[in-house]
């Protein structure tokens, strides 16, 4: 019989091991670890059903989701979901991304459903990315059985629809992924009662995952384009070849007036209705949509304006008699068919475009393993990556991937972590060493224990955290975002404006002129680049941290770091190493080095004290034999000492040595000067002789002082905030060249230091590890933690540096420089577009050169405008950072 574990969610065959019995029923779990987390808190995993699809629920409880949207063109199209979601009953928070292409939702599920915000999106005139699952379920007997299931699968949050097969024996659900997972649906229909089982698609491999249909969706839609591209162009040439007779040199009977060209105009304008209808039906749709909404878009102003000219165009075909005169009975049809052409063709190189500009992501989750090969029982099998459970012991051969994160229990390897990290070199790995999932095992076997699974893994987090962080908007987006809600209607107001000066004041035939102003200034305009400028680069920008090992949280974060003027270092762990090690052993009466740390390491031998493990570290390093102690005492502040050997051996500060009455003779000068590099000097004495000095210090990082320079290098001041007496902080501020050092801080006060430099007018970046740095993390204008300190230290930052180096703040500083050159560069040439081709179309020109802007160039220029902001933006991704 098989049962489902409540913790972990895993589906195991009952073996009556790992049991426990609570309110009335029995639960079986698949390890004791699950069961006593059961036993701690059984209320947290015994949930009532209507919350068994829940998914990031706050303390307040009010849940967030992520729906793809599916048929954006421009960043109106965002500004009109977001407002139709808004008035929805229970939406807390509605925000739209047009670079991503998704909605975060922040909503309370008491008064609102899923269903709803879809609905709603799809009366806005778009559609939800979504996937489809098939699944095998085992017990049904009868048409209740049926209900029963598909009820529940409605109610639960995230589900779509669910169509239950008694026949069959199958279950087929449309689900979102990012508001439920698979698990999530299978728990719904085990809880029930019901045996599920991964059903396997014909046509495709056994276990092979399901396929999430927004991206094929994309796909589809590029295909969609060209061909609606390639039709619209073909049809254009006949059509452009017979809208300029005059310019081919046509026989008389071709020409303007006869009645030949007469009726081949009543064929244009039949065949350019399939190029408005079929090739551009999106425009129309997507118009249609907006002004049920109340609202204009892209496609309100594309769909007006290729009516207008079909409408004219039309009726100087079928009826040139109602014109006063001939050369007002024109036609437009070539505008008609050339303009759907490269709108259309613009459309599919932007989604190409767009699609670049997510890769970084891609690689991130095409890093993932599909497998694991666990021993359980004694056995090794190899089973999916999400059937691991916590402390399952797993096996790693040379060159597999490590598939979750763990603790090393039995061999030693180096490992290729460059793909989370970005450092090239392999790690050494060994017992009780942590493994990363998704790193790369080099060269020995070895054995780990699972330690964090699922969704709670290293590349896991990273994932979220960066699709997180390319979802959010810099705070230059939210102006933007205004300018692009009044920009539509602006455009039509100038285009009727036009169309009244030239219908007015405009040389004959004026109604024609009229026309093609008003079509021409319709066709140019282009909000698609205004709303693309900011989104697509922060994605690329963030993406780019991301494969330099800098996870970016925000695009609030990404912009402000551009601006910083002070950066303000940690000391321990963050310019130094954080660990004491030994750096200079000197020695008396011709002793040798290891004589003096065998008789020190001995006498520290099970000391925990910081100073004491750097010299027992230090004796392992040189595989030093340590001997037994005896009459061991420890004078607190001053040192300890104990026989070894036969010797009687003192260890400790100049104060010890001298309150014992001992003459430390020339080395109390060495001891000064280590102490003045920032060194801490113990003195050995053997046998009331002091025979040396064995130096310990918090070594400075390889990399600090490079890093530091380089962050000079950009102009930025680099101050030193420590704990540490003035002695050995300025000792270590000459070693790496700081411009200032704060001493003698005590970690409450960090923050209130952070302060003081803001209060100067000066914005501030804080670089910590510590949980005493989360408040000065938090103070600061920019927080950077390193990804090798505490989580408390991670959650308040704003960038996190995973591979722990300050050459991270440095990488993380060019590329938000960048990054914001390059929307800048996008919004100026955005802006730059739009100010210059509005008036042109407008035709402001004329007077003065007698030039007047073709709907087609306009249309063209349009088309290509919002595809060259794409493409600026991926140039990011060639981004070379200067070392």
């Amino acid at each position: 019989m098989k049962v489902v574990d409540k913790v972990c969610g895993m589906e195991l065959e009952s073996t009556g091991t790992f049991i426990t019995e609570f309110g009335g029923s029995r639960y079986e779990f698949c390890s004791a670890t699950c069961k006593e987390k059961f036993d701690a808190e059984p209320d947290k995993y015994i949930k009532p059903r209507s919350q068994s699809a829940t998914y990031r629920v706050n303390k307040s409880g009010i849940e967030r989701v992520e729906i793809p949207i599916l048929g954006m063109d421009c960043a109106s199209c965002a500004t009109t979901i977001e407002k139709n979601v808004n008035l929805l009953d229970g939406v807390v928070a509605a925000n739209v991304n047009y670079g991503s292409e998704k909605l975060y939702l922040d909503y309370d599920p008491n008064l609102l459903a899923v269903e709803h915000v879809v609905e709603a999106v799809k009366q806005s005139g778009y559609k939800v990315g979504r996937a489809e699952l098939d699944l095998g379920i085992h017990g049904m007997h009868c048409a209740s059985c049926v209900t029963e299931i598909e009820s529940e699968l409605f109610t639960s949050s995230g589900i779509l629809s669910a169509s239950v097969d008694l026949a069959g024996e199958s279950a087929h659900v449309t689900y979102i992924p990012s508001a439920v997972q698979i698990d999530q649906i299978k728990k719904v229909i085990t809880d029930l009662g019901y045996e599920v089982t991964d059903s396997v698609s014909p046509g495709t491999d056994d276990g092979k995952d399901q396929q999430d249909e927004n991206q094929l969706a994309r796909e589809r839609e590029y295909k969609t384009l060209l061909r609606k591209f390639i039709f619209a162009g073909i049809i254009s040439l006949p059509v452009m070849f017979f809208s300029y007779p005059e310019l081919w040199g046509l026989p008389r009977q071709f020409q303007r007036g006869s009645e030949t060209l007469q009726w081949i105009w009543v064929a244009m304008s039949v065949i350019s209705l399939p190029v408005m209808f079929w090739s551009g039906s999106q425009f129309f749709t997507g118009a249609w949509a907006a002004f049920k909404n109340h609202s204009a878009n892209m496609h309100t102003l594309i769909a007006t304006g290729i009516s207008a000219a079909w409408l004219y165009s039309s009726t100087a075909a079928f009826f040139p008699q109602i014109f006063p005169s001939q050369e007002l009975a024109d036609q437009f049809f070539d505008v008609i068919s050339v303009v759907v052409a490269l709108v259309v063709l613009g459309m599919a190189l932007e989604i190409r475009a767009k699609g670049k500009s997510s890769e970084a992501i891609k690689k991130l989750i095409g890093l993932q393993p599909k497998t694991a090969r666990v021993v359980r029982n004694g056995e090794e099998m190899d089973l999916p990556v999400e059937e691991v459970v916590l402390d399952d012991v797993i096996v790693v051969r040379p060159g597999e991937k490590i598939p979750v994160d763990g603790v090393i229990v039995e061999g030693s390897s180096s490992v290729d972590e460059s793909m989370i990290t970005g450092e090239p070199i392999p790690i050494e790995k060994h017992e009780n060493d942590e493994v990363i999932g998704a790193t790369i095992n080099k060269t020995g076997s070895f054995k780990f224990k699972a330690t964090k699974v699922g969704k709670d893994t290293a590349l896991a987090q990273i994932i979220k955290m960066v699709q997180q962080a390319q979802s959010s908007k810099a705070p230059i987006q939210r102006i933007v975002d205004k300018v692009a809600g009044y920009f539509v209607p602006a455009v039509i107001i100038i285009a009727i404006l036009s169309f009244v000066t030239w219908y007015d004041f405009g040389p004959q035939p004026n109604l024609i002129y009229s026309l093609i102003v008003f079509v021409t200034v319709l066709i140019i305009a282009c909000p698609c680049a205004l709303g693309l400028a900011t989104p697509i680069s922060l994605m690329v920008g963030v993406g780019k941290g991301a494969e330099n090992g800098i996870l970016i949280r925000s695009g609030e974060a990404l912009e402000s770091a551009q601006k910083l003027d002070v950066v303000v270092l940690d000391k321990t762990g963050t310019i130094t190493a954080g660990k004491p090690v030994v750096t200079d052993v000197v020695t008396a009466d011709g002793l040798d080095v290891r004589t003096i740390l065998t008789f020190a390491a001995s006498v520290e031998r099970g000391s925990e004290h910081p100073l004491g493990e750097a010299i027992l570290e230090e004796a392992k390093n040189k595989k030093l034999k340590l001997m037994e102690t005896q009459d061991f005492n420890a004078v607190p502040g001053h040192g300890v000492e104990a026989d070894v050997d036969g010797h009687r051996i003192l260890l400790g500060n100049i104060k010890f040595m001298l309150q014992q009455n001992l003459d430390p003779g020339e080395l109390i000068q060495k001891g000064s000067k280590l102490a003045d590099n920032g060194k801490t000097p113990m003195f050995v004495a053997i046998d009331k002789k002091v025979a040396g000095i064995i130096a310990v210090a918090d070594t400075v990082k390889e990399d600090s002082k490079e890093a530091i320079a380089r962050l000079k290098k950009l102009g930025l001041e680099v101050v030193m905030l420590t704990g540490d007496n003035k002695r050995t902080a300025d000792a270590i501020a000459r070693e790496v060249n700081v411009d200032r050092v704060l001493a003698e801080v005590l970690p409450e006060d960090k923050a209130f230091n952070v302060q003081k430099l803001q209060l100067e007018g000066k914005r501030v970046a804080m670089v910590g590890d510590g949980i005493n740095d989360a408040p000065a993390l938090a103070q600061a204008d920019i927080g950077f933690a390193i990804g090798s300190g505490t989580d408390v230290a991670i959650e308040a930052s704003d960038i996190t540096l995973i591979k722990g180096s300050l050459n991270g703040v440095v990488t993380a500083i060019q590329i938000s420089r960048a990054t914001m050159r390059n929307i800048r560069q996008n919004l100026f040439g955005a802006f730059f577009y739009n100010g210059l081709g509005l008036p042109i179309a407008a035709g402001v020109l004329y007077p003065f050169f007698g030039v007047l802007l073709s709907p087609m160039l306009a249309g063209a220029a349009m088309a290509f405008s919002s595809v060259t902001v794409v493409t600026n933006a991926n140039r990011l991704r060639r981004l070379k950072l200067n070392k």
